[in-house]
């Protein structure tokens, strides 16, 4: 659902960003029950941002003709969060500790933890998107957003310690925009004009004035607060998630050889994809890497 961590894109809109480089954009959004991959490689959408650097990677394993053009977080806003009195000061002690997922993890950073730091699939309980039962047991850890859980957890009387896994080695990307090599190839103008427009709204929406933008996306998802807008803010610049690593020197939106082909190599660890798999085919930096 449209929040904070889809500012950016908001930002374009609601300051003619997009219409400036000759684009008619239309945000729509997701959600629990929208499988955001499969609209877009249905063909329903034009552009889709994607969660993570897996989907990109999972297309080109299925063959499907869609790359990854841009990046617009360094970092997954994923992390595990756990509760003050189990006194957890490293992500490497939360190894054998009951820990709650969901289904979609099993996939992405799970095989991530269990190959970098040990963990095992008995320690892992079903997470259902509700934060009653973290709260009720104090030796459970469980998934959720920088951006978001800590914030419900504070509002419930619990100061989370959280556990940021981007800062531990998970180099996967996010908010990673796809489109197809057919528009890539034949549209680059299209392309780039978005991307360009993006990284603009990202700018202006994490460093100027984003009320218009905010007032979008509280139009969009109603039960979304001005006051969870302002602390994702907070958090996304707190820890860097659009504007740390590479984009400090290439930009919001950046992306690197190095930074996918590390990202690839541990999956391969994890047994997630072949080794001969030809991972640089999942994504262009043709239309990134500009400053921005």
């Amino acid at each position: 659902m449209a929040e904070a961590e889809h500012g950016g894109f908001y930002q374009a809109v609601a300051e003619g960003l997009y219409k400036a480089e000759g684009l008619d954009v239309t945000i729509r959004q997701g959600g629990p029950q929208v499988n955001t991959a499969q609209v877009l490689l249905s063909g329903a959408v034009d552009m889709a941002i994607q969660a993570n650097g897996f989907i990109p990677l999972n297309a080109l394993r299925e063959h499907a003709d869609y790359v990854a053009v841009a990046a617009f977080f360094q970092k997954d806003p994923q992390m595990l969060m756990s509760h003050p009195e189990a006194g957890f000061k490293d992500l490497k002690e939360l190894k054998g500790k009951p820990i709650l997922i969901s289904n979609d993890a099993w996939e992405t950073y799970w095989k991530f933890l269990k190959v970098k730091y040990g963990f095992e699939d008995r320690q892992a309980r079903l997470y259902t998107f509700n934060l009653a039962p973290w709260l009720a047991d104090k030796t459970l850890t469980q998934q959720g957003y920088i951006t978001s859980e800590p914030f419900a957890a504070r509002a419930a009387g619990v100061n989370p310690t959280a556990f940021l896994l981007a800062d531990y080695g998970y180099s996967t990307y996010s908010q990673v925009l796809m489109v197809s090599k057919k528009m890539a190839t034949e549209k680059p103008k299209v392309v780039q004009g978005f991307v360009d427009a993006s990284i603009k709204g990202w700018n202006g929406f994490l460093n100027g004035d984003h009320s218009r933008a905010t007032a979008l996306i509280l139009k969009d998802n109603p039960d979304y607060t001005i006051k969870m807008n302002e602390d994702s803010i907070k958090a996304l610049k707190d820890y860097g998630i659009a504007e740390s690593g590479d984009a400090g020197t290439l930009g919001i939106g950046a992306m690197t050889d190095a930074r996918w082909k590390d990202f690839f190599d541990t999956m391969v660890q994890a047994g997630v994809y072949p080794a001969n798999l030809d991972y640089w085919q999942a994504y262009t930096l043709r239309f990134v890497n500009k400053k921005r």
